[in-house]
């Protein structure tokens, strides 16, 4: 039986297997380790864009509550003021004191017509 020899350039070819082998397993542990990296970046950055949204969607809550309040404020200040204008021209309705010319017609036709009546 004949023993065959390893050709020479046999353990090269080995070395540089290993080699390479060891620079995959490296490149895979890179690999893996940017992976969870960024895994973890992804799921801080959502939990970020999470809690915005709810600081947002609190803040906008606040700002309605804050303008329906307001809102409620002008209004009744506004209703406050239209009453008390229709108040003033109630009374003055009642006294003959109104805006128009027409709501003082009859002191008007008693001053003009009276001259006439005195004869």
């Amino acid at each position: 039986m004949a023993v065959t020899a390893a050709p020479a350039g046999a353990p090269d070819s080995i070395q540089a297997l290993k080699r390479v082998k060891a620079m995959e397993n490296e490149w895979e542990t890179r690999l893996t380790s940017a992976k969870r990296e960024s895994e973890a970046a992804l799921e801080r950055l959502r939990t970020e864009a999470a809690a915005a949204v709810r600081d947002a969607q609190t803040a906008a809550d606040h700002d309605r509550v804050a303008r329906v309040v307001q809102a409620r404020a002008e209004t009744e200040t506004e209703a406050e003021a239209i009453l008390a204008e229709g108040k003033k021209t109630a009374d003055q309705a009642l006294r003959g004191e109104g805006r128009r010319p027409a709501d003082k017609r009859d002191a008007v036709l008693a001053i003009v017509l009276g001259s006439f009546g005195k004869d």
